[in-house]
């Protein structure tokens, strides 16, 4: 990407007009689609091109990145961006803090420092958040910079091509070393903002593995990955099998803390436009676990 523009090789030939291949090869959606042909500025082999010809394998499509006005509203919240490219970036977020904004007053959310950190480095898009973590769980978000890649990123999420590993601190020692939930989650009637395991909720699968245990403590650490991305999808499995995160009071957890121990810690994204795989490390934060656990030694 140069001069805000992205310019690529077609590498098949399939013989598709520039509409489909852009929508069902790219993944532009539609509307985008439509803004982009009227805007005359795509071109292809630096011509401007009839969009029902079928392209050849060795085009050049150069295709505009179209300014936007950013939103939220740019708020100066300090924010850890851990890895960033042409196409998307990835911040560490904090726990205690919303993904994006509940409303148009609240100027305190992730979205907001990074609608800041897009004004400071004129980059002028919407902020779109691919994917969103709990208030309190902290770790890796992913950012598009543009409305392209976000499309694109959003389809690779769908697709199940986006990872996420997650590390959580649970309560109890258990007595398998890897493992399989697959629940399906509903909403809870006799509480709004809490989930629960439902024969008739949605499909949920999440695969754990245990990395440490703490028999003193009481305590295990785990690496989980999973296969649905439903709301406090990990927080309700563990729970189910008796063993709540760490501080987690709204899922049954005994113990004392600020906040429930999930950290979204690994992050692969395929590129989205060479395919490459991208994988980025969001260290844990202070205060994930209680103080006498030696968890930044991981």
């Amino acid at each position: 990407m140069s001069n805000h523009t992205i310019t690529f090789t077609v590498t098949q030939n399939n013989s598709l007009p520039l509409q489909n291949y852009l929508k069902d090869v790219i993944g532009i959606p539609k509307g985008l689609l439509h803004e982009l042909r009227m805007s005359k500025q795509v071109t292809v082999n630096d011509e401007i091109p009839n969009w029902t010809t079928p392209l050849q394998e060795g085009d050049q499509l150069s295709i505009p990145i179209l300014a936007e006005e950013i939103s939220p509203a740019a708020t100066p919240i300090s924010i850890e961006v851990v890895y960033e490219n042409e196409h998307f970036l990835v911040v560490n977020k904090q726990a205690g803090i919303d993904t994006h904004p509940s409303s148009e007053k609240d100027l305190h959310s992730l979205s907001n420092g990074v609608a800041h950190y897009f004004k400071e480095n004129e980059i002028h898009s919407k902020v779109r958040h691919v994917h969103r973590l709990d208030k309190d769980t902290s770790g890796a978000i992913l950012f598009a910079k543009h409305a392209i890649s976000g499309a694109i990123l959003d389809r690779m999420l769908e697709e199940r091509k986006v990872k996420r590993t997650y590390l959580a601190l649970v309560e109890g020692i258990w007595n398998t070393s890897k493992g399989t939930v697959d629940k399906a989650i509903g909403k809870d009637r006799h509480h709004a903002s809490r989930r629960r395991i439902s024969p008739t909720g949605q499909k949920a699968v999440t695969h754990y593995k245990v990395i440490k245990t703490f028999p003193k403590d009481i305590l295990s650490l785990l690496e989980l990955t999973l296969d649905t991305g439903r709301t406090h999808q990990i927080r309700v499995h563990m729970s189910s099998l008796g063993h709540p995160l760490y501080g987690d009071k709204l899922y049954g957890a005994t113990s004392k803390h600020h906040r429930h121990s999930l950290h979204a810690w690994k992050l692969s994204v395929p590129h989205p436009f060479t395919g490459e795989n991208v994988t980025v490390h969001a260290p844990l934060p202070d205060g994930f676990g209680p103080s006498f656990l030696k968890l930044e030694e991981l």
